[in-house]
């Protein structure tokens, strides 16, 4: 019997001194030897909830995630009333970006031990990221479903009181598909380039010659290469006989006209928000939107278009001779 209990404090030691190695590698940042010792004392005392807990702190810092969360089930199905195992459950459902089930882990673990200011602190961070990711994919749901249709719905009913079916359903999609593609850009890159797109007729147009789209990024530098740009526009648009033209351009490039200024609250609720610009030009009708742009989480999100008045805030004057409405 003697025999038997020295082998067992004999045991006990050399699990004991494998477990401090262990400590010691974890606190020097040698986690990978830490996990090694850890295991060759798990080995001689496999029911030690100890022991695992330190293994999936070690991998928890391998990013090891799954076979931490295995050794914090085990820490947990070995000493169900420590709350040291929950806790390093939450910390590592935490890495995973699993917050809910993270700060349901915390809860049990301060059940336990409801003093803990460790325990506490980290369900206030916990509450926070999971407020914070939920943010950020309906931030991302958003910059991905973009869908500006719906918000033309009262500009398409305009369109078909003013010209032929065929012709609306032409022009609606192609400003739509512009505005899309525009705003797609935005998020993608935080800019949109100056251009004017045009809405080529299939049957008359010299593609050959004519391209849908023409870049304008100087024409807002002054007054003189502005008043140069659209006698410009006027002709390519009559050359190419285009049915249609969209403008596109960043607020941020527009030194001249600085169309939100001098305009009042009223008529500019946009304050210095950034943005673009998007002016629609047909013979039957002139129609202008800012679409403002914000920054969520890091991410760059554009608002919905805001109607503006053209006659106060045109970029370039009408591009089309005036066509009286269908009769």
């Amino acid at each position: 019997m003697a025999e038997a209990e020295g082998g067992s404090d004999k045991k006990a030691s050399g699990v004991e001194s494998l477990k401090d190695k262990g400590n010691e590698q974890f606190k020097a940042g040698n986690y990978l030897k830490a996990a090694a010792l850890y295991t060759q004392a798990i080995k001689q005392d496999p029911q030690n909830p100890t022991l695992y807990s330190n293994r999936a702190a070690a991998f928890l810092q391998l990013v090891k995630l799954s076979k931490a969360l295995a050794d914090a089930e085990t820490t947990i199905t070995l000493n169900p009333k420590w709350e040291k195992g929950y806790f390093r459950k939450g910390c590592i459902l935490e890495a995973m970006e699993q917050y809910d089930d993270a700060l349901t882990a915390f809860q049990t673990a301060l059940q336990y031990n409801p003093k803990s200011v460790e325990v506490s602190r980290k369900m206030k961070k916990i509450s926070q990221l999971a407020r914070d990711k939920k943010r950020a994919e309906e931030v991302e749901k958003m910059r991905s479903n973009v869908d500006l249709a719906k918000h033309l719905d009262e500009l398409k009913s305009e369109m078909s009181g003013k010209c032929g079916s065929e012709e609306c359903d032409d022009a609606f999609s192609f400003l739509v598909e512009t505005m899309e593609a525009a705003v797609k850009s935005w998020h993608e890159t935080s800019k949109v380039e100056a251009r004017v797109y045009f809405l080529l007729d299939k049957e008359k147009t010299d593609t050959e010659k004519y391209a849908p789209a023409v870049n304008i990024d100087k024409a807002f530098e002054s007054p003189d290469t502005h008043r140069n740009c659209f006698p410009f526009l006027r002709q390519y648009a009559e050359d190419s006989f285009s049915r249609a033209a969209c403008l596109v351009t960043p607020k941020s490039i527009m030194s001249y006209p600085q169309v939100w200024k001098g305009q009042g609250s009223r008529k500019w609720k946009h304050g210095q928000q950034d943005g673009f610009f998007v002016q629609f030009e047909a013979p039957f009708l002139r129609k202008l939107w800012f679409i403002p742009s914000s920054t969520e989480l890091g991410q760059t999100l554009c608002r919905d278009p805001e109607d503006l008045d053209i006659s106060a805030h045109e970029l370039i004057p009408r591009l089309f001779k005036e066509k009286s409405s269908k009769s």
